[in-house]
């Protein structure tokens, strides 16, 4: 597959069921895991993973700053037999990626009124970066292998 036919078929796709014990799809950031918290990341879970995938990828962004958007956390490399991201952790071998800060982890937002994406992606193969890697590599390979994706949005910070 190449060009828009991969992309064509891709969104064709089910799409993986992405929940958590702490967010709720719609309601606001709890600040526990907002820069007013001290917490981290907020535990994720995921399922419908397609039998193709070879690795997992997470991705928390934000796509409606008024400045621009911003990638607070990139995750790679998570076996695919994982099926949840407990809270202030990654899973073992997992790698992060940067942000747009340049920062290496989870990076709490802080805008209240905006909203953050937690997507968790399916992926034909591993991202195939080392740790820290730059944000624009690890977007651009985590896209190029994408099989399925699912998302839960918090809209704004309690």
């Amino acid at each position: 597959m190449v060009g828009s036919a991969a992309s064509a078929e891709r969104l064709q796709l089910e799409p993986l069921s992405v929940s958590s014990p702490t967010l709720r799809d719609g309601s606001p950031l709890p600040s526990d895991y907002s820069c007013r918290g001290s917490v981290g990341n907020p535990p994720l879970r995921w399922s419908g993973v397609p039998d193709g995938a070879e690795s997992i990828a997470i991705v928390v962004d934000n796509n409606d700053s008024t400045t621009r958007a911003e990638v607070h956390w990139v995750v790679f490399d998570i076996d695919p037999r994982t099926n949840e991201l407990t809270e202030s952790a990654i899973p073992v071998g997992a790698l992060e990626g940067r942000t747009t800060s340049g920062k290496v982890g989870y990076e709490p937002p802080c805008r209240p009124r905006e909203n953050y994406r937690f997507t968790v992606y399916a992926l034909d193969r591993k991202v195939g970066l080392a740790k820290g890697a730059p944000l624009s590599e690890t977007l651009k390979s985590i896209a190029d292998r994408t099989i399925a994706w699912g998302r839960l949005t918090a809209t704004n910070i309690e």
